[in-house]
């Protein structure tokens, strides 16, 4: 799962919302592998929440940096924010 995650994100470079999608879903599979690693040998949730935490943030990040650059420019392309080509 993780490494088509990988592959996704390296492949959909286009569109800033894609990128975005294939990063929290890498997250998501980090995050099951490290439930299922903590539940069969460590015990400790609260690892666990603070890694939650951590994502949400980095996902409202992104979601904001999206938001402002569709507002600046109008489209989530990534070649539209260089004018150099």
């Amino acid at each position: 799962m993780f490494i088509f995650g990988l592959l996704i994100f390296c492949s959909i470079r286009k569109h800033l919302l894609l990128t975005l999608l294939s990063l929290e879903y890498l997250v998501l599979c980090i995050f099951i592998f490290m439930v299922l690693f903590i539940i069969n040998f460590m015990g400790d949730i609260y690892f666990m929440l603070i890694f939650l935490s951590f994502s949400v943030c980095e996902g409202v990040l992104g979601l904001s940096i999206l938001v402002t650059i569709i507002r600046s420019n109008g489209n989530d392309n990534i070649s539209s924010l260089f004018p150099i080509k």
